[in-house]
């Protein structure tokens, strides 16, 4: 369910430390915002932020981007952290579709959690896993491309996997249950609750 949008969400977001309001212009330099040659890991679509955050917390030698279309849903990330110091966070306003305009041969790892599926076949392009989109990764990508995916939604599951598969990457783990294996896991706010409800929750870990 999408969040409802609030007023003046644009202007308060800008106000937060955590937001890069001007991403063209660090376009292939984005080791300056951060000010050290750590790796870059990239949450597409980051929603509310609680996977993206405490993966900061937890990985300090890690640089971490969050990006997230919506104005008052990248807003409750900037909420949550406004009591909190994160020197290796930021998060970016911008559509997925353009992403090839930001970034340049610089992310090593990218994160594609919960995810819109999309299940039209018309929209096939608008996936984050179908070829269009493998394609885009390809320029922002440093070395070899890496790729973890999480989701409730077996079909875009089974989908990935080929679409993967097609555009040879390589498989490196994979889970048709996450939360019943022993792999290390942060949840996302929609990973919470759909694993209430007893979903099984998809996962694969992919490199090029």
């Amino acid at each position: 369910m999408r969040l409802k949008n609030i007023k003046g969400a644009k202007e308060k977001i800008l106000k937060s430390p955590y937001i890069i309001s001007n991403p063209k212009e660090f376009k292939g330099k984005y080791q300056t915002v951060f000010k050290n040659e750590n790796q870059i890991h990239l949450e597409i679509g980051m929603g509310k932020g609680d996977f993206i955050i405490n993966m900061a917390q937890k990985y300090p030698n890690i640089n971490f981007i969050g990006i997230e279309k919506f104005d008052s849903v990248i807003l409750r990330a900037t909420q949550k952290l406004e009591n909190l110091k994160l020197n290796n966070l930021k998060l970016i306003r911008f559509d997925a579709t353009l992403i090839e305009e930001i970034f340049d041969k610089e992310i090593t790892t990218i994160y594609l959690n919960f995810s819109d599926p999309w299940p039209k076949n018309r929209h096939e392009d608008r996936r984050l896993t179908s070829r269009k989109f493998l394609q885009r990764y390809d320029k922002i990508f440093k070395n070899t491309p890496h790729i973890i995916q999480k989701t409730d939604n077996r079909h875009l599951f089974e989908y990935s996997l080929k679409s993967f598969s097609d555009y040879n990457y390589k498989i490196k783990n994979i889970s048709l249950d996450l939360h019943q294996d022993e792999i290390p896991n942060i949840e996302t706010e929609y990973e919470k609750r759909f694993a209430s409800l007893g979903y099984p929750i998809y996962y694969l870990d992919t490199k090029k």
